[in-house]
């Protein structure tokens, strides 16, 4: 492992095994079996995640931490404790005190030589309506032309009809690098930010300083590209149908190398299934952005101008990350009851479907105008889902269905809605169909999400590190605010300079935007981001100028809403083109009305719009033989 007071030149591998708590344990104990590591990350908390974690405690419903962290520990603890790695994971949830309690005893019994810690700090529950009285900022604040949707702020005025459930700021490394340091095998956090580990690994191992802003950042960017578990080896990836399926099947998860200077490799166990590739790494670089500055509480990175190069099979570096100090706030995720939800899907099949949905909505808005409840609801959305096949060779070919998506604060409001369908069900349409299980038309509790910012003054962060044994104390450590902190600037937001006539490129084919372009989309709170990238240069000229905020607009169709806000960059190295639509998701992934709650179907959508694109780039992507088959 690394020497103590001396910075290593070997690079350090990092290992991450989760992206959700879905990941199950095995992916840890693979990361641990099939190759040299020195460290395992685990990515566990969604941002929904803690808000679920937190009903549970209080509820005594549950531990209040990640079972599938403590499942992955549990089973690889043997391996672990032979190969000298370090685990950091913030599987801890609301309880990060607990899960390392757990382990520790475990530990004991096995008579390992493991020290175990964990990080707090980051629930502010007990002091969140303290911190709204003074102010609780939108992390979306600064910018007078976002808008938020309906209620995105109403419980700040109605904390008794809408209480707030959890209240977690994102935490930074130097608590993690401080608990490394001062010995712990295993280091359990709460909601520390999803590349904080990955940072305060290689942190711990090279001994940077907080003020090494440049390595710190290119450790940030490495953490991103590898927590979201199979994302960097071929999960959600927009490159897919030029595989065969089964190289999906058991798909390991990322490594990253990182460098002393910061730059990494991103790359795998060689036997493990899954595939690195300057593709893969580009849609996992552009998921989950917010403009060309990625945020941490211990370091500002400016990706402007990231490069992207194989070096060779499964092994793609990652460079041109510069680092800046951090600002003077995090993100706080605060999640409050907002109500109640509930859904009805009804199936059509065949002929006029479309006159069959007008019949079903007109029906149900009827009815509940009578019953006079109609305009209760906070939403009621009539959603047409899919679009029948012409001449369709089954019946399921010429199925589509009606989403009905509800909420009220008041769940008597919500209840009405099952009964004015149920109170027409017989006059409907020709051939109506539906689910037997009624379970989702049942009234249900969401928790809406609103991001905000908090000082990181107001944050009491500690690691602990538990004795080895009973007569031991655990010795607890407070780790201070970052010593140099700049304010934020205001995002980046252009169009192309000097972009080129689109005619120069010569005759189009109208065809999917996908038979060219790669994307990656996701949920950043209540927005959507969308990276899109090429693969020439000469692709580049034409889809940068090609690649406009109207053009986006124009792609998106009726999914545009005029009052959405857009954001605009580029990364002119990986021949990319990203964007935020400000609004899409509403109060976030919880609440959000969308069927693509997450966002991540956005960027499929986008690729599936047909456009006007150069003939002549076909040759050099895909075959004309290949796109008449698509």
């Amino acid at each position: 492992m690394a020497p103590e007071n001396a910075k290593s030149s070997r690079p350090v591998r990092i290992a991450n095994c989760s992206g959700a708590l879905t990941d199950p344990g095995i992916l840890m104990y693979s990361q641990a079996k099939y190759g040299p590591v020195d460290v395992i990350t685990g990515d566990y908390l969604a941002e929904a995640t803690m808000a679920s974690s937190a009903i549970e405690r209080a509820q005594s419903n549950g531990p209040g931490w990640i079972k599938s962290a403590f499942d992955g520990i549990q089973m690889s603890l043997n391996l672990i404790n032979e190969k000298r790695i370090k685990i950091v994971v913030n599987g801890g949830a609301m309880n990060p005190k607990g899960l390392a309690e757990k382990l520790h005893d475990m530990i004991k019994l096995k008579g390992l030589k493991l020290r175990v810690g964990y990080v707090e700090g980051d629930n502010l529950i007990h002091k969140v309506h303290h911190l709204i009285t003074k102010s609780l900022a939108h992390l979306d604040g600064a910018n007078p032309d976002v808008q938020y949707t309906k209620d995105t702020a109403s419980f700040l005025d109605s904390p008794k009809e809408m209480p707030i459930v959890a209240a977690n700021a994102y935490l930074g490394y130097r608590a993690i690098k401080k608990g490394l340091d001062e010995g712990a095998d295993i280091l359990i956090c709460g909601r520390v930010s999803d590349a904080s580990p990955v940072i305060g690994a290689a942190a711990w191992w090279y001994n940077w300083s907080e003020s090494d802003f440049d390595q710190l950042a290119g450790s940030l960017i490495a953490g991103h590209l590898i927590e979201c578990s199979t994302y960097v080896t071929g999960g959600n990836f927009a490159g897919a149908y030029k595989y065969p399926p089964s190289d999906f099947l058991r798909l390991g998860s990322g490594i990253a190398e990182i460098l002393p200077n910061g730059n990494c490799v991103v790359t795998k166990h060689d036997s493990l299934n899954g595939f690195v590739t300057p593709a893969t790494v580009k849609c996992q670089f552009l998921y989950e952005l917010q403009g060309n500055v990625y945020l941490n509480s211990d370091v500002k990175a400016d990706i402007s101008n990231i490069t992207v190069a194989e070096e060779s099979k499964n092994r793609v570096l990652v460079s041109g990350v510069k680092g800046h100090p951090p600002p003077p706030t995090t993100k706080l995720a605060v999640f409050y009851k907002g109500g109640y939800q509930c859904e009805l899907l009804i199936n059509a099949s065949g002929y006029a479907t479309d006159h069959k949905w007008d019949v079903q909505e007109l029906q149900i808005k009827d009815t509940l105008q009578q019953w006079g409840i109609l305009d209760k609801f906070d939403v009621l959305e009539f959603q047409r889902i899919g679009t029948p096949m012409k001449d369709p060779d089954s019946q399921f070919a010429s199925t589509t269905y009606l989403r009905v998506f509800a909420q009220s604060k008041d769940v008597h409001v919500l209840s009405k809605l099952h009964m004015a369908w149920s109170y027409k069900f017989m006059s409907h349409f020709p051939g109506m169909h539906f689910s037997m299980d009624l379970r989702p038309l049942a009234p249900k509790p969401f928790f809406a999400y609103y991001p905000a910012i908090v000082s990181q003054n107001d944050i009491e962060e500690t690691v602990t590190i538990l004795g080895e044994t009973s007569t031991e104390e655990a010795l607890r450590h407070s780790i201070p605010p970052p010593n140099k902190t700049e304010p934020l600037t205001p995002r980046e937001n252009y169009e192309t300079t000097n972009p080129v006539p689109l005619e120069s490129f010569g005759p189009t084919l109208n065809r999917p935007l996908g038979d060219l372009v790669l994307a990656r989309s996701g949920d950043k709170g209540g927005n959507v981001n969308i990276g899109l990238f090429v693969e020439s240069p000469e692709q580049w000229e034409w889809f940068r100028s090609f690649m406009t905020k109207d053009r986006l607009r124009s792609l998106m169709r009726k999914d545009w809403k005029d009052w959405y806000f857009l954001e605009r960059v580029e990364f002119p190295n990986i021949h990319a083109v990203h964007f935020v639509v400000y609004g899409a998701l509403g109060r976030g992934v919880t609440s959000t009305s969308l069927l693509d709650n997450l966002g991540k179907g956005f960027g499929e959508f986008i690729r599936a719009v047909h456009a006007d694109i150069p003939q002549k780039f076909f040759g050099q992507s895909v075959s004309q033989s290949k796109l008449e088959r698509l």
